[in-house]
């Protein structure tokens, strides 16, 4: 990204300056990313998208890691881009330049090969819903709440509408960006939004469960089957079943997939060794 050309966005004053936009917090295989500025409400400013996007680069080339929660501090997961920094930079260049730079980070989530879990709790709103939907999964409070709301102030949520109507039905992501209006978190798992509804006191414990599930599996299973979900879903339905059964025979070479089947047929714990 031409992330040179972007003014500094504004300081976020909620927090000690020595504190980090993105706090990063790692726990074995997996990895925390917690939104840090929560009285402008973890706005994806310029310099929160930088700070993301540096480190999901890193995360990415780290094969150690198999989880990414996107996690954030304060009342609101993310009300979406910083309009106060947005306004003091009124040229088409500098906009332009923030919605791709925002782009490639979403694009960052679909293409590493860890899968990223959404944990959202309080609001997400326009580019912080299209975080959401860009995430692999996403585990939400009971008083979460979500809207593509730039449709109030006049702006359609254009680059939120990519991410949106690629996990809802067509009639209900045009409605949540026509009408900026809010659905909560039962309407959202019921609309396909999010995976997993609890109450802020066992959300962590909903969040690890689904956590525990995915790591419990090959290494290579996960990162042939993210892989796989995202390419084959632009494509017609024969060059999709063309590409699969590709996949399919490559991923039936791996060591794990013998240990799996050999596990499997002996009744014992599969000892998955990543190759």
């Amino acid at each position: 990204m031409n992330n040179h050309n972007l003014k500094p966005s504004e300081p976020c004053s909620s927090m000690n300056p020595s504190e980090p936009l993105v706090i990063r917090e790692n726990l074995g295989s997996v990895v925390t990313l917690t939104l840090n500025c929560p009285k402008q409400f973890n706005a994806l400013s310029v310099d929160m998208l930088f700070a993301m996007q540096t480190e999901l680069d890193s995360i990415a080339q780290d094969s150690s890691i198999r989880v990414v929660v996107i996690a954030a501090n304060g009342k609101a997961f993310c009300a979406g881009h910083n309009l106060k920094e947005m306004r003091a930079n009124p040229e088409k260049a500098f906009q332009r330049a923030l919605f791709e730079q925002c782009s490639q980070m979403m694009l960052t989530i679909n293409r590493m090969p860890q899968v990223v879990i959404a944990k959202v709790e309080g609001i997400a709103t326009a580019a912080g819903c299209q975080l959401v939907a860009a995430c692999d999964l996403a585990v939400a409070s009971d008083n979460a709440k979500f809207a593509t709301s730039g449709i109030s102030v006049g702006l359609f949520c254009s680059t939120p509408a990519v991410a949106v109507s690629r996990n809802l039905s067509r009639k209900q992501a045009f409605e949540m960006l026509i009408t900026g209006e809010f659905i909560d978190a039962h309407t959202a798992l019921q609309q396909g939004l999010i995976n997993r509804v609890a109450s802020a006191e066992q959300l962590d414990t909903t969040l690890q469960s689904l956590i525990d599930s995915i790591t419990a599996k090959s290494s290579v299973a996960l990162i042939t089957g993210k892989t796989m979900f995202y390419n084959q879903l632009d494509m017609t339905l024969a060059d999709a079943y063309e590409y699969a059964s590709e996949v399919m025979s490559c991923n039936m070479m791996a060591d794990d997939v013998s240990e799996g089947i050999d596990a499997f047929i002996d009744k014992r714990p599969a000892v998955w060794t990543g190759h």
